[in-house]
């Protein structure tokens, strides 16, 4: 079983075999609570994910995660596809699925198992998904906020792939944004998803030199696809294999009231 290794800043994460204990490395009281408590088991059944993603880049992720859940000794299934409401678009203005929602049908995904709320909170959204039991949900560019209430549902967390080194260019646009500011590295990072924007745990993260010539429309795709690119004699594989440890996790509590889910 390999470790789930949280390489968060500036938090450290402590594994005690079957224990994984995050704990808050930030000069604060000992008192205070855990951040993250997972207790790990094995289990014969696949854990239950969600993708939640919008455009093409995602749609590269979800493609990652279908293949590698059909894979025999897959630890995970995907359960269910969310992704934003069809949008007008092109020449004509016509009323189109996201490339997320097109690309799962594509593939034959089932759909009555994808979403398209208009917003994450829906009840009626949250209801469907509470059913479904997810144990783990994966967010690549869905572009709409995560309440508490969603955060709640899925006991192993919900888990970003971010195409930046975070705690670099957190928020919307972070390719724009360092490809504007001339960076000559970059870089995608695998984080949970607290309330505060893009601030939660990191899980992995992997450095990309930028090309001085490069526009944000392609380094924002290379960058998704290093971070759900699966790379089995790489020693910083980054997404599958880090989904596949998490997906190992059961009865994981991502504390939100804790004072570092909040910054």
């Amino acid at each position: 079983m390999g470790s789930l290794r949280l390489l968060a800043w500036p938090r450290t994460c402590v594994v005690v075999s079957t224990e994984v204990l995050c704990r808050a490395k930030c000069g604060s009281s000992a008192s205070r609570p855990a951040l993250i408590r997972c207790m790990s088991a094995e289990s014969s059944s696949k854990k239950s994910l969600v993708f939640l993603g919008t455009p093409s880049v995602a749609a590269d992720v979800l493609d990652v995660l279908l293949e590698a859940s059909q894979a025999e000794s897959s630890l995970f299934e995907v359960a269910a596809v969310v992704t934003q409401p069809p949008s007008t678009r092109g020449r004509g203005r016509k009323l189109l699925p996201s490339a997320v929602e097109q690309h799962a049908l594509h593939k034959g995904f089932p759909a009555d198992r994808i979403f398209s709320p208009q917003k994450a909170g829906e009840e009626t959204f949250l209801a469907e998904l509470k059913k479904l039991k997810p144990d783990l949900c994966v967010t690549a560019a869905y572009g709409n906020i995560l309440p508490t209430k969603f955060l709640n549902i899925a006991p192993c967390g919900t888990v970003n792939v971010h195409p930046s080194l975070l705690p670099l260019y957190r928020g919307a646009a972070p390719v724009q944004r360092a490809v504007q500011d001339g960076v000559k590295v970059s870089g995608v990072t695998v984080a949970y998803t607290v309330r505060a924007l893009d601030a939660g745990p990191i899980i992995a993260a992997e450095s990309h030199d930028v090309d001085s010539n490069i526009k944000a429309p392609e380094l924002l795709r290379t960058l998704f696809q290093k971070g759900s690119s699966f790379e089995p004699t790489s020693p910083t594989t980054l997404f599958v294999e880090n989904v596949e440890s998490m997906s190992k996790c059961c009865c994981f509590s991502l504390c939100l009231d804790h004072p570092l889910a909040l910054v």
